[in-house]
């Protein structure tokens, strides 16, 4: 019977799209041709077993629990790894309860405030001052952080093409940094829905911050409710929401966003998506976003029609992405010792990779970032050029 080390370089051998080195038992072993572009240091074989029922899981958590070093950049290891996704085995029966979960009310609560409810604090560390939690948008690559999460802001604005009195609802609003350049700017009222109430206490503070109170509201609330408002907007926004609604429930989403906005009104559609519709993956579905999955750009844009939403614009932002991801994770390092001391080793190894396999993810176009334009009927009272 084959050596687990043995098993596991056989196992490793398939993933031979960039030469990388393993060391093991002060052994190295090449994979794929030429110099290696990153070395991986196996301090406990992972059991293949683990392996084939998801390649993801096994390699996330190992590198968590330490059992696997990554000795170099870690994101250029990731970078040189992931674009070979498709190779990764994954016994759906097995993942089916990780996979698979309730698209409930109830149960998509505690999937948002698991990720979202760590704490203000705890983002505060590294994001920027706006807290936005979102890809920003680069208009120079010297752009500091914060200003390119106010690029971002002000770009979706712009699309929205807001007038001083108007409506404005943002579903799924965080920690309401849109709404609040929004009431400044343009002195428009607006609505901010979430399941987080760490995001809901933090909004409140910083609309009595601001003195908006006349203009922004904040609520805890499910998209599923908006109905029961009774009310429309001339507006609507939903920044990196989609990902936690589950494939099931896009109809219904947009069903929802349908009955709460005016005639010729104007919803921005800013979501992390999928070439392919695919049910996601399963390190990150587990420890990062429970019940998370990437629509495709098709899928939702072939529900507008249902729903008679007229496409207006369609952009990618998908390298801005990975240069979000990339400043968030080089924040996240410059205080990782005091996150290691707040939250733990394991946690920090795994936020660490998330930040790093995302931007890798997004810079080999596993996923993108797509902003939709849509009108709800014909609008022709904008301007006929992209006027952002």
């Amino acid at each position: 019977m084959k050596k687990k080390q043995e098993l596991l370089i056989d196992f490793l051998k398939q993933f031979d799209e960039n030469p990388f080195a393993i060391v093991m038992d002060e052994e190295k072993y090449l994979i794929g041709e030429g110099e290696p572009t990153f070395t991986v240091r196996v301090n406990k074989p992972i059991e293949i077993k683990e392996l084939m029922a998801s390649t993801s899981l096994a390699l996330g958590e190992a590198y968590m629990r330490g059992d696997i070093e990554i000795e170099g950049d870690l994101y250029t290891a990731l970078n040189n790894f992931l674009g070979q996704l498709g190779k990764f085995p994954k016994n759906t029966k097995v993942l089916k309860k990780l996979m698979f979960t309730s698209n409930g009310k109830k149960n998509q609560k505690k999937e948002v405030s698991s990720h979202y409810d760590i704490g203000n604090d705890f983002y505060a560390l590294w994001l920027d001052e706006t807290l936005s939690y979102s890809c920003g948008y680069f208009k120079k690559k010297r752009d500091t952080l914060y200003e390119a999460q106010m690029n971002k802001i002000h770009r979706i604005l712009e699309k929205l093409c807001l007038k001083e009195g108007m409506s404005l609802l943002d579903i799924g609003c965080g920690w309401g940094q849109l709404l609040i350049e929004a009431a400044k700017t343009y002195k428009v009222k607006g609505l901010g829905i979430t399941l987080s109430q760490e995001q809901c206490k933090k909004f409140n503070e910083r609309i009595k911050e601001e003195g908006l109170e006349d203009y922004l509201t904040v609520e805890i609330m499910d998209y599923r409710d908006l109905p029961k408002l009774k009310t429309t907007f001339d507006r609507a926004v939903s920044v990196g929401m989609l990902e936690h609604v589950g494939r099931d429930n896009y109809n219904l989403f947009m069903s929802c966003v349908d009955k709460v906005l005016k005639p010729t009104g104007l919803f921005l559609l800013h979501y992390i998506s999928g070439m392919k519709e695919h049910p996601g993956d399963p390190w990150m579905r587990k420890y990062i976003f429970p019940g998370g999955m990437c629509p495709s750009l098709r899928e939702i844009i072939n529900l507008c029609a249902e729903y008679n939403f007229y496409t207006l614009d369609v952009e990618s932002l998908r390298r801005h992405y990975k240069e979000t991801l990339l400043r968030w994770d080089a924040n996240f390092n410059e205080r990782r010792k005091e996150i290691e001391a707040k939250m733990g080793i394991e946690f920090t190894r795994m936020w660490d990779l998330y930040l790093c396999a995302c931007a890798a993810t997004f810079n080999r176009g596993v996923i993108d970032l797509h902003q939709i334009l849509l009108s709800k009927g014909v609008n022709n009272d904008l301007p006929m050029t992209r006027w952002y």
